[in-house]
């Protein structure tokens, strides 16, 4: 196991943890277990065949002599320990053999067993010079021109705004001359030791939120893996800001036009005395449309024609963000070095080994029993999305009957706030289950990884991410897809209404649509999962689980508080890493970002906040993440890769279904088509004067089924004999009354059609900046092209020079000089 190698700031000429000599540097420790005491543990099982003899002559003789023998030991617990002993000499055989091969590569080795921790032994690694100009000429490395590392601070206008704010939230940095210029940049002497100083203070700490962060110093020190991590989360977080600015325009456009919105004015109007039909069967009475007017208004600040503005907007800002991504890797690549590299062949799992061995050792095939293993696996994955929405279900029964509980509750206070109850416990239960189904369907995925037996560890981590990705993105979205789609779509309508599970009726929208639900449900999942499941767990769970094994040895020794801080300053640097947490990839951290990504585009239209939200968050998980990596867990292992694989093609995908669920939004869930069908088909005066009348429909109390009708149908102090509800059917004195009129057709089209229409010319237009934008940078591109021209030249050069010797050695007699011309005689030599 790698250790992180946390280098400490000194004066001397070597800095950081040594050898014993004092100046070979550590470059990589590993820890390994340490056998007990001879005077305790057992004996190798070289000598267990002496023993066993040795005992044997020994009972033997007693039964001589008369003696009573000693109890025996049952033979099956020796036999086990001969196998814990055998145990023991394979591990150290291998270690002795693994040892050996470090030390042929030209490594150089130290061990330290006599250190403070119990069990734990440590192997210090030195890597010489020669053996790290062999290993980069076989990485086809570049040389550094120059060992300078710069910190940029951004533009002359930015700079000054960072000055400023760096000077109110904290003191002058040292490294920093106060007198420096204001245009100039932060330069820093770029010593490998103190890379993790600094990036201690200039990358994991909160104090610099507003710095860019050091992507060159993040790869020289993590590698080129983790580097492109962070740089794409710069890049994102990046571009949430237009998003983010144009987001809060569209809901500010949302509140200034609220007082003039028609439709919520003739909601909130008291003249109006339309009474509603009841909104559950017994429990639930009439009520007035008046009583929705804070719903009504509060939907406009998301549903107003700036809505479809935006979600245009994000469409094409999901793929300029996607073209900016590929420009900037492009860039990293060459500066990196990484344009022609490629990545080694993968070697082959010990598992998938493991699996091969044991069929040619049984002979027999196991195609058949595999085939039914991987069919089994493909039919449980859908299981799982079954109880996702197996788990939505739920959640609408605790709706509709804590609806029906409140109705009935004497409470006042509790009756005229149910439908803020329902939306926010509801909203929280999701959020609930939310975290704690992610968890479930992250080891759900591993393990159906695990028994499918990938060949290559490449393999094997694709599809991990596939399958945690399908789960989790189901399990988010799917209450979100629900509000969405299918919540008051099948509802039915007075007097025929729908149920489920007996007298369960189907929930039914707000006057004023859905789309207010939709809002409230994204915020809080949306916030939920970045407050608690993204921050509160990478925070809280790191440090408890090393509070933990640092107050362990505590609890052994009975030491105090003062005894535990002097323990812990006689540790070691290594010592004192082993208590970190382990490295567990960048899969969770790229997770994550994915489906915030996804509920920044996919439902943007109902939600023009979510990018805002989302660059909040950003600024702070970069800053927690780098701390993370720098203080909490382990270094890993530098790993090379030129893109962030697979993770680009789930980006490209949700950029791509972004536009046809945002389609479906505005066309379905929000009352954008219908207004304006309204407005240019049946307004008599071309404006929204009577939309809400025209999409009420009307219902004779009369003809409720029996057993439905409200337990208090004098609630409003009047008998009333025709109510109001939301629909578009014929009237009571049509020849088919209750039918769906011509007017639900005609919208149904014109959705129909607007999504036809939105999908095609924002896809066009999406393809079209892709095509507009080059993915390779111009400077770049002339850079490469000029490189290539350099090695031609050179190439040529080297040729012309070897013709050019190649001539004068056929144009020289063998017998001359080279010096001489060729038309002197022999006796001249």
């Amino acid at each position: 196991m790698y250790l992180r190698i946390m280098e400490q700031k000194s004066s001397g000429p070597k800095q950081g943890p040594t050898f014993q000599d004092g100046q070979r540097r550590v470059d990589y420790v590993l820890t390994y277990h340490v056998q007990k005491p001879q005077s305790v543990c057992r004996k190798t099982s070289r000598f267990a065949d002496y023993h066993i003899l040795r005992s044997l002559r020994r009972s033997l003789s007693m039964m001589r002599s008369g003696d009573t023998p000693p109890s025996k030991e049952d033979p099956e617990i020796a036999a086990h320990k001969h196998r814990l002993d055998y145990h023991e000499d394979d591990k150290r055989f291998r270690q002795t053999e693994f040892e050996d091969n470090l030390r042929e590569m030209g490594l150089e080795l130290e061990k330290d067993e006599g250190n403070k921790i119990p069990g734990i032994g440590f192997l210090k690694i030195h890597a010489p010079w020669n053996v790290l100009c062999r290993e980069a000429e076989f990485m086809k490395l570049k040389l550094p021109t120059k060992k300078v590392y710069e910190v940029k601070q951004g533009s002359n206008v930015v700079e000054r705004i960072n000055l400023f704010i760096h000077k109110v939230t904290a003191p002058l940095h040292p490294k920093v001359e106060p007198n420096r210029p204001q245009n100039s940049s932060i330069m820093m002497l770029f010593y490998p030791l103190l890379s993790h100083q600094i990036l201690y203070e200039e990358w994991a700490s909160y104090s610099v939120f507003y710095k860019y962060q050091p992507i060159g110093l993040i790869r020289k020190y993590f590698g080129e893996k983790i580097g492109l991590y962070f740089a794409w989360l710069g890049v994102y977080t990046q571009m949430l800001i237009p998003a983010a600015i144009v987001g809060v325009i569209v809901f500010l456009y949302g509140c200034a036009t609220v007082d003039n919105d028609i439709p919520s004015m003739e909601i909130c109007d008291p003249r109006n005395n339309i009474t509603m039909c009841p909104l559950c069967d017994r429990a639930c009475s009439y009520w007035k449309l008046k009583t929705a007017c804070g719903t009504a208004r509060a939907s406009h600040l998301f549903d107003n024609p700036a809505t479809v503005f935006f979600s245009i907007f994000m469409a094409l800002w999901a793929t300029m963000f996607m073209e900016h991504w590929k420009r900037r890797q492009m860039r990293l690549n060459y500066i990196w070095d990484l344009t022609g590299f490629e990545e080694e062949e993968d070697h082959h799992r010990a598992e998938y080994e493991i699996q091969v061995m044991q069929k040619t050792l049984k002979k027999q095939d196991m195609y058949p029993k595999v085939a039914h293993e991987v069919k089994g696996f493909l039919l449980l994955s859908p299981l799982q999305i079954g109880v996702t929405f197996a788990v939505v279900f739920g959640v609408i029964l605790y709706r509709i009957s804590i609806k029906a509980a409140l109705h009935m509750s004497s409470n006042p206070t509790a009756r005229s706030n149910i439908r803020a109850t329902v939306k926010g416990t509801a909203a929280v239960i999701n959020l609930v289950i939310i975290i704690i189904m992610d968890e479930v369907y992250g080891a759900v995925a591993r393990w159906l990884t695990v028994l499918e037996v990938p060949k290559t560890d490449k393999s094997f981590e694709e599809r991990l991410i596939i399958k945690t990705f399908v789960l989790k993105f189901a399990n988010a979205f799917s209450p979100i897809v629900y509000l969405a789609f299918f919540r008051g779509r099948m509802v039915g309508r007075p007097g025929d209404y729908v149920y489920v599970i007996g007298s369960y009726r189907m929930e039914e929208c707000a006057h004023a649509g859905c789309l207010m639900e939709l809002c409230i449900q994204l915020c809080i999942t949306m916030l939920g999962k970045q407050l608690i499941q993204n921050n509160l767990f990478e925070i809280g769970i790191p440090k408890m689980l090393r509070a933990r094994f640092i107050l362990l040895p505590r609890r052994k020794s009975e030491m105090d508080s003062q005894q535990q801080e002097d323990y812990n300053m006689t540790l070691q640097r290594h010592e004192k890493d082993h208590f970190l947490g382990p490295f567990v990839g960048l899969s969770p951290e790229y997770m994550e970002m994915i489906i915030q990504f996804g509920m920044v585009t996919l439902f943007v239209a109902s939600f023009p906040l979510a990018p805002l939200f989302a660059l909040l968050n950003n600024i702070i998980e970069i800053r927690l993440d780098a701390k993370k990596f720098v203080t909490e867990v382990r270094r890993p292992i530098a790993a090379r890769a030129k893109d962030i694989g697979i993770w680009y093609n789930l980006l490209r995908g949700l950029s791509k279904v972004a536009v046809i669920v945002n389609a479906f939004v505005i066309s379905f869930t929000s009352d954008f088509i219908p207004r304006l069908v309204y407005q240019y088909m049946y307004s008599p005066d071309g404006s929204m004067h009577g939309f809400v009348n025209h999409t009420l429909s009307y219902f004779n109390v009369s003809d409720f089924k029996p057993g439905t009708a409200p337990l208090q149908p004098m609630h409003l102090g009047y008998e009333v004999q025709i109510c109001r509800y939301k629909d578009y059917r014929e009237t009571l004195w049509s020849n088919t009354p209750y039918d769906l009129s011509k007017e639900f057709w005609a919208i149904l089209a014109c959705r129909l059609a607007f999504v036809i229409v939105f999908q095609n010319v924002v896809m066009l237009m999406s393809d079209f900046v892709d095509w507009l934008i080059p993915d390779i940078p111009k400077d770049i591109s002339l850079q490469i092209h000029k490189e290539k021209i350099l090695m031609v030249e050179l190439f040529m050069k080297e040729e012309e020079g070897k013709k050019l010797l190649r001539d004068n050695h056929t144009n020289q007699s063998p017998f001359q000089p080279r010096s001489r011309p060729a038309s002197h005689t022999p006796s001249n030599c």
